[in-house]
């Protein structure tokens, strides 16, 4: 039997299962909050999300970063700048306080992009739709990245070497859409509802967006040689 890197099991890229819940009764409940107290409600909606913001910034920030820029660093950066964003939202509150402070998250990151790398924005890092929740794009390479995972075997370096270059192929054939998607559901762990908010879409078109997206990774996981898919 050929060895074979191990990529993920299949179950990871099942539907997450979400409470039910009025998602329009919270977001009213958390604009009157905001609206009562401003910056100490803002200060508990970035504790609370923290850990999902920290991630976001992980997975799309530039390789050439790494080590260098902290995304704790980025998240804090963001709450300043939020804070004083608070009244431009108050006056009209489209997106979800989560989708928003996301959003400023994204573009904190872009400018520390252009600020560390003295590239333009769009060298910096490449957006998709910017209404309202831009950031960097999640490139092939992140992705096939965190696909492989971290595998450390001196036996199974070449082997990894060689699937990563096979998967990053593979999914820069795959629409940008769907691939932000992808990445928007599964690794930052977004709602159908805070994804299609993200990127202007109706939720059924991000929810069939995303099934297509499954469909088609997992088709390109299967048809990678040198990977073991369960």
């Amino acid at each position: 039997m050929n060895p074979s890197v191990t990529v993920f099991n299949g179950s990871d890229f099942a539907f997450a299962a979400y409470p039910m819940t009025d998602e329009s009764h919270l977001h009213e409940q958390v604009l009157e909050q905001l609206r009562d107290d401003g910056e100490p409600t803002l200060a508990k909606l970035f504790d609370e999300h923290r850990e999902r913001l920290q991630r976001m910034v992980a997975f799309r920030i530039d390789n050439r970063l790494h080590g260098r820029v902290d995304p704790a660093d980025v998240v804090q950066e963001s709450y300043l700048d939020a804070v004083k964003r608070i009244p431009h939202y108050l006056a009209n509150p489209a997106v979800s306080v989560f989708v928003w402070i996301r959003s400023i998250t994204g573009q904190t990151l872009i400018n520390v992009h252009r600020r560390h790398l003295k590239a333009k924005r769009r060298d910096a890092g490449r957006e998709v739709r910017r209404r309202p929740g831009g950031a960097p794009q999640a490139t092939s390479v992140s992705l096939a990245a965190h696909l492989i995972g971290q595998q450390t075997s001196p036996s199974q370096a070449a082997m990894r070497a060689e699937a990563l270059a096979g998967i990053e192929q593979a999914l820069e054939q795959m629409d940008d859409m769907d691939r932000e998607v992808l990445v928007l559901r599964h690794f930052e762990e977004l709602t159908n509802q805070e994804t299609a908010e993200t990127l202007g879409l109706q939720k059924s078109a991000a929810s069939n967006r995303y099934i297509r997206a499954l469909k088609r990774l997992r088709e390109i996981l299967v048809e990678t040689p040198g990977l073991s898919f369960s």
